[in-house]
């Protein structure tokens, strides 16, 4: 069973990105949005983890909320796929579950 990974909070102020990795099963996608999407960046505390789930899974961002944060591509790990609202939609139906971590 796949499973689409929604992360909304920053991996600075909550554990939903590290407990979403670790319980993260092959053939699981992950999804950086809001606040989550600051896991992207290249020099962060966050990167290491970041490129470990890279190895494993899919990983996407919404563009938008790195738009509206003031997060620029330059400055995104490589291998993120960014995705625009559109995508977003598209992206929940083609995993069998959603799982949001709050």
């Amino acid at each position: 069973m796949s499973v689409l990974h929604i992360v909304n909070k920053s991996p600075f102020d909550r554990n939903s990105l590290d407990s979403c990795l670790r319980l993260a099963r092959p053939g699981s996608a992950i999804l950086l949005i809001e606040d989550g999407i600051y896991a992207v960046r290249d020099n962060s505390a966050a990167a290491d983890r970041m490129r470990q789930a890279l190895e494993n899974h899919p990983v996407y961002a919404l563009q938008p909320d790195l738009q509206a944060r003031g997060v620029g591509e330059e400055n995104m790990l490589d291998g993120i796929t960014l995705v625009d609202y559109d995508g977003f939609v598209k992206l929940t139906t083609e995993y069998d579950k959603l799982q949001s971590w709050l």
